[in-house]
C-alpha cells in the first residue's frame, strides 16, 4: 500500500494521505511525492486545480514522522535534517502554486498537517476538524509555516495557540481564517465529485453545499487572550497568568506548566520575527535553521518518550524551568545557518 496516492480525475489532480495507522502522518517520501506531483501538474493544462484530502481511517493528518525525527536528532540528526528540508520545500510550493489548491481538514489536522492545508487557497473545515499545532509539548516549535500563520492571526491568538497547543474545531477555524469554508462532513464527498466535475467553480462549489457554523467559542476568551498573552517575553505572559485567579486563565496556566520551557521561548520568538518576515520563503529558511538545532535538543527526545513512547506525560525538560533558558540559547537556537546548509525553495 502506497502512502501517498496520486491521481487525476477528470481536470483535477488528487492528491490522497494514506498512512491511516499513523493518521496520515508525513513522512519524506510523502512530502517527496507531494512535491513531484505538483511539479509535474504544474505546467499540465490539463490539471486545472489540486485536491489534497486523506483516504481511509480518521483524521486528515496527524503531523511528521515524529519518531523518526526523534531517533535521527538522539544521533547526528542527518535524516531529521533531510525530512525538514523536504517538508518545507512542500510547504513553499503548496504557498506559491499558481493553480487553485483545496484542502479537506475533516478530523485531525495537526503540525504537518497544518503545514499542509493551511498553503491551500480553499481549506474545508467541517464538525470533525480539530486543528493545532500542539509541539511545545514535545519539545519542539508550530514548524511547517507555523510563524507565519499563527502571527497572522487576530490579536495574540496565535501565541496562545502556539504556547498551549491548545485545539480548534472547525467552526473556530473557520472565524480565525484558518478554514475558508465549513461543510458538514457528510457533504464532503460531494464537494469532491462537484470540483471535480466543476474545476473552475470551486468557490461556488463550497460555498453552496457550506452551511452556518457554530458559536466559535475561542472568541468568547478574546479579551483574555489579548490581555495576558500581550507580551513576547515568556516572563510576562506567565505573570500575567499568575495574577489572574479566572477560571480561563488558571486553565492555560495548568496547561502551560506540561509545555516545554526552551519550546515556548522559541515559540514566543517564532511569531515574532515572523509577523515581520517579507516572505514566505524568508520564513520557511528561519524555521529550517531553528528546527535543526531544536530536533537535537535533549527536549524534543524527552517529549517524543514521554507522550508517544512510554506515555507517561511526564516530561523533564531541560532546562527544567523558564528561568533557565537563556536568551543567549535562544539566539544560539535561531543564528541563520551556514550558507551551504540554509534552506532553498528549490
Amino acid at each position: 500500500m502506497t502512502d501517498l496516492i496520486v491521481t487525476t480525475e477528470g481536470a483535477v489532480g488528487r492528491l490522497r494521505l494514506n498512512r491511516p495507522k499513523a493518521i496520515h502522518a508525513l513522512n519524506a517520501a510523502m512530502c517527496a511525492g507531494i512535491l513531484d506531483a505538483l511539479e509535474a501538474w504544474r505546467a499540465d493544462e490539463a490539471v486545472r486545480c489540486v485536491v489534497i484530502d486523506h483516504a481511509e481511517g480518521r483524521g486528515f493528518c496527524a503531523g511528521g514522522d515524529i519518531r523518526m525525527l526523534a531517533g535521527s536528532g538522539a544521533t547526528d540528526g542527518a535524516d531529521a535534517r533531510a525530512f525538514f528540508h523536504t517538508e518545507y520545500r512542500m510547504n513553499h510550493r503548496l504557498f506559491a502554486y499558481v493553480k487553485d489548491t483545496v484542502a479537506f481538514m475533516d478530523g485531525i489536522t495537526m503540525g504537518g498537517g497544518v503545514g499542509v492545508s493551511q498553503p491551500c487557497r480553499y481549506r474545508v473545515a467541517t464538525e470533525h476538524t480539530r486543528l493545532a499545532m500542539p509541539e511545545t509539548g514535545i519539545g519542539l516549535f508550530p514548524d511547517v509555516g507555523g510563524g507565519w500563520y499563527l502571527s497572522r492571526l487576530p490579536g495574540r491568538i496565535g501565541q496562545y495557540l502556539a504556547l498551549t497547543g491548545a485545539r480548534l474545531d472547525g467552526a473556530e477555524a473557520l472565524a480565525l481564517g484558518l478554514a475558508t469554508h465549513y461543510l458538514p462532513a457528510a457533504r464532503v464527498e460531494e464537494a469532491k465529485a462537484r470540483i471535480v466535475a466543476e474545476p473552475d467553480a470551486i468557490a461556488a462549489v463550497l460555498t453552496s453545499l457550506a452551511e452556518p457554523a457554530p458559536e466559535a467559542t475561542i472568541l468568547s476568551h478574546r479579551d483574555d487572550i489579548d490581555r495576558l498573552f500581550a507580551s513576547d517575553d515568556l516572563d510576562d505572559v506567565l505573570a500575567a497568568l499568575a495574577a489572574d485567579d479566572g477560571d480561563f486563565a488558571r486553565a492555560t496556566r495548568d496547561t502551560l506548566a506540561t509545555k516545554s520551557p526552551l519550546s515556548m521561548k522559541v515559540s514566543l520568538k517564532l511569531l515574532k520575527d515572523a509577523a515581520g518576515m517579507a516572505t514566505f520563503a524568508d520564513e520557511m529558511r528561519q524555521e529550517f535553521a531553528v528546527a535543526c538545532r531544536v530536533v537535537q535538543r535533549p527536549d524534543f527526545a524527552e517529549g517524543v518518550r514521554a507522550l508517544i513512547v512510554d506515555k507517561d506525560n511526564a516530561p523533564r525538560w531541560e532546562p527544567a524551568t523558564v528561568d533557565g533558558v537563556s536568551d543567549h540559547m535562544v539566539d544560539r537556537i535561531f543564528a541563520p545557518l551556514p550558507e551551504d546548509e540554509a534552506w532553498t525553495p528549490d
